[in-house]
C-alpha cells in the first residue's frame, strides 16, 4: 500500500519550486502524493489549519508538518 503524503502550496514561485522538488524526490511507487493548491482550494485551508500547517509550501507525512523553506503563512491565505 502507498503512503499518502499531502503537499500544501500557494502556487507562488517559492511553492512551485519545492513542488517540482517532491514529486521529484519520492518515489511514485512508495508514495501517493496530493498536491493541495491553496490559493485555489480554499476550502481546504481548514483542513491544513488542523493537520498543523502554519506556512506554505509544507508536506504533511504520517500527520506530521515539514515546513519547506517559507511561501507564504496560512493566515495570509484566508
Amino acid at each position: 500500500m502507498k503512503q499518502k503524503v499531502l503537499f500544501y502550496h500557494a502556487g507562488c514561485p517559492v511553492c512551485q519550486d519545492a513542488e517540482r522538488a517532491v514529486l521529484e524526490l519520492l518515489d511514485p511507487a512508495r508514495f501517493e502524493v496530493e498536491v493541495i493548491h491553496l490559493g485555489q482550494q480554499k476550502d481546504r485551508l481548514g483542513e491544513a489549519e488542523r493537520l498543523g500547517v502554519q506556512s506554505v509550501p509544507a508536506l504533511v507525512v504520517n500527520n506530521r508538518v515539514f515546513h519547506i523553506n517559507f511561501g507564504a503563512k496560512l493566515t495570509d491565505l484566508k
